[in-house]
């Protein structure tokens, strides 16, 4: 076995062939909000409740999502792709619009996709090019609605019982 470490491109290609749902994690910072789509979401420990999200340090919302007191996840359900779309890109008009609505720690929330998990900032760990952040879960909300999932660079449901 090698000990080189593996071309970039090479391992993108690898990583897009694993299938995800989609979060967008929103905060408040002393500027405003602040939100990104993060497909890298995990739960972390069932005692204490604890997940996980990789921020790219590169993003212009990740020192407002590290730094705040607390945020949101916004599991997507599968209708919701134009939401994933519009935190993918950078700039405040993403929050623009009718379909926010105010929640914990003034991180604003999106329409209930299949769930949704607010979560005091517990940990923010290096993570290479990301930061881990780690949220203590305080307040879960859950639906009946299929999840949002992106598999080799598209978005997809999920089909079948």
């Amino acid at each position: 076995m090698s000990t080189t470490a593996v071309d970039a491109q090479h391992f993108r290609d690898c990583l897009a062939l694993w299938a995800s749902g989609v979060t967008v994690c929103t905060a408040r910072d002393a500027h405003g909000p602040v939100g990104i789509t993060a497909a890298s979401f995990s739960s972390l420990s069932l005692d204490p409740p604890l997940v996980l999200v990789c921020i790219d340090r590169r993003a212009r919302s990740h020192d407002g999502l590290v730094g705040a007191e607390g945020f949101v996840v916004n599991v997507l359900a599968e209708d919701q792709a134009e939401l994933s779309q519009r935190f993918a890109r950078p700039g405040p008009e993403k929050f623009d619009g009718d379909d926010l609505e105010p929640g914990p720690f003034g991180a604003p929330m999106l329409p209930l996709g299949t769930a949704r998990l607010v979560c005091a900032h517990h940990a923010a760990l290096d993570g290479g090019d990301h930061t881990i952040l780690v949220g203590r879960v305080l307040e879960v909300a859950t639906s009946e609605r299929r999840p949002l999932v992106y598999w080799a660079r598209t978005y997809r449901g999920v089909t079948g019982d």
